[in-house]
């Protein structure tokens, strides 16, 4: 049968368009690669609960399709407590008030574009700098805080952006916070409750009449000729030749930076080969480890290194850890954040390693204060290793922003001669102003979907 739509991928953008375009009473098919739907957002049973090894969670309430799914719904939304409690690798409390204020202060700095810097590295030294000789001129001569504290900011930084290092960061940026509480959480639900309320599955729902899914269905082929008359073919790895009027493609640019010469036919024109080419792809990745139980001080944990002791650890492991939290899912597991290169690292070191240099290092810091029993579990995302993800979100870079329109650019759908849609694209990345968040994933597969509406007879 020939289909109205065919959506390949079914993250937040490819079920927003799907059941959107399903909704409006098209006949749709959405191909999957992997074996569950949402992408880089993955909800998993662990520990007492859930976990979430990808997005997990609400960056802002207005104006956003994942908030107003969830209130619509009557979902409870609970806001994450993000006081940080630091602690020393000699298992003392670090200045625990000094520390925040200073992480707030250049949290705050961000997204502020008025500045002469490229980096947001160089920005933020700089900013932090002026700010400690008005408020706090002593800690300006305390060389081993400061030089220990923008080490520890470099990490949380580049685990916001995932980048490898807050240097290639670019101050200037197209990205646009929402309005609203920044961190709410689906708790207990989990966010694959978002895709089963857009797929009207919540609860044991029937689904969309005029959706089809197929999952573990990668696709190999899109071939979308220029007559207006002629259909779009997919072709799948199983050999599988699919047709629709027109295809939106949501893919990742870390699977696109890695497929598009061989994807397309005809190839794509150069400005999308240069946008994919130019758009960065960075990488977060977790460890989460379960236990019999576990009773801690707070839910948000800094680790502060020396940096001698940094320079051990890389040397006798290449990663260490510099943060943990407990997981609003599942009140018996941590969860020890990774980016950058030391993201790619502990996809690759075995998880029995994993396990016990993490609760060494865990006990280090906080045993003299609680007790870590051993843990019962370990589960870890794979972002970059994943064929159909290669990495967690995109950013601005420095280099990047040489080219502000790139995201623009590789969002313009491919059209027929006769100037209709026939490839469109949307994803996380092409969420023009909210890139790098799954309600800006939501908006661009939204937004495809209204073009397909509004450019043809219904």
């Amino acid at each position: 049968m020939q289909y109205d739509t065919i959506v390949i991928g079914l993250g937040s953008s490819g079920v927003t368009a799907a059941s959107t375009l399903a909704k409006a009473g098209r006949k749709v098919l959405g191909l999957e690669a992997q074996g569950r739907i949402g992408g880089r957002v993955n909800t998993v049973p662990f520990g007492e609960g859930v976990v979430e090894l990808g997005a997990e969670v609400i960056n802002g309430q207005y104006p956003s399709r994942v908030y107003d799914t969830a209130i619509q719904n009557n979902i409870t939304l609970l806001s994450l407590d993000r006081t940080m409690y630091v602690y020393q690798s000699d298992g003392a409390r670090g200045n625990h008030e000094l520390v925040n204020e200073l992480i707030l202060y250049c949290m705050s700095l961000i997204e502020d574009t008025n500045t002469e810097e490229d980096s947001l590295g160089a920005y933020i030294t700089r900013k932090l700098k002026d700010h400690l000789k008005e408020t706090r001129p002593e800690l300006l001569k305390d060389k081993d805080f400061l030089e220990n504290f923008l080490s520890l900011m470099e990490l949380l930084v580049d685990d916001y952006k995932g980048a490898n290092s807050w240097n290639d960061i670019s101050t200037k940026t197209n990205y646009k916070s929402l309005e609203g509480e920044q961190f709410l959480s689906w708790h207990r639900y989990g966010y694959k409750t978002f895709f089963e309320l857009l797929l009207n599955t919540y609860q044991g729902g029937p689904g969309l009449a005029n959706l089809d899914i197929k999952l573990k269905t990668e696709v190999t082929k899109i071939v979308w000729p220029q007559q207006p008359s002629a259909p779009v073919e997919v072709t799948c790895r199983d050999g599988k030749v699919y047709r629709a009027n027109n295809v939106i493609v949501t893919v990742s640019v870390g699977v696109l930076k890695e497929r598009y010469s061989t994807l397309f036919d005809p190839p794509l024109p150069e400005e999308k080969v240069l946008a994919i080419q130019r758009l960065p792809m960075g990488l977060v990745n977790k460890v989460i480890l379960a236990f019999p139980k576990l009773k801690l001080p707070g839910s948000s944990f800094i680790f502060q290194f020396s940096k001698e002791e940094r320079n051990k650890m890389v040397k006798e492991n290449g990663w260490y850890i510099h943060s943990a939290t407990v997981p609003m899912g599942s009140s018996n597991t941590i969860t020890i954040w990774f980016s950058g290169e030391m993201a790619k690292l502990v996809e690759t070191v075995p998880a029995k390693v994993m396990k016990r240099k993490s609760v060494e290092l865990l006990r280090k810091f906080l045993g003299a204060n609680v007790t870590i029993p051993e843990p019962t579990g370990i589960i870890r995302s794979n972002w970059y290793s994943n064929p159909y993800t290669r990495g967690s979100y995109t950013f601005d870079s420095v280099s990047s922003m040489k080219y502000p329109n790139s995201r623009a650019d590789l969002a313009k759908p491919l059209l027929d001669s006769a100037g209709t849609p026939k490839v469109l694209f949307a994803g996380e990345a092409l969420g023009l102003t909210h890139f790098a968040a799954c309600h800006g994933a939501s908006e661009s597969g939204y937004r495809e979907a209204m073009r397909i509406l509004s450019s043809s007879k219904i």
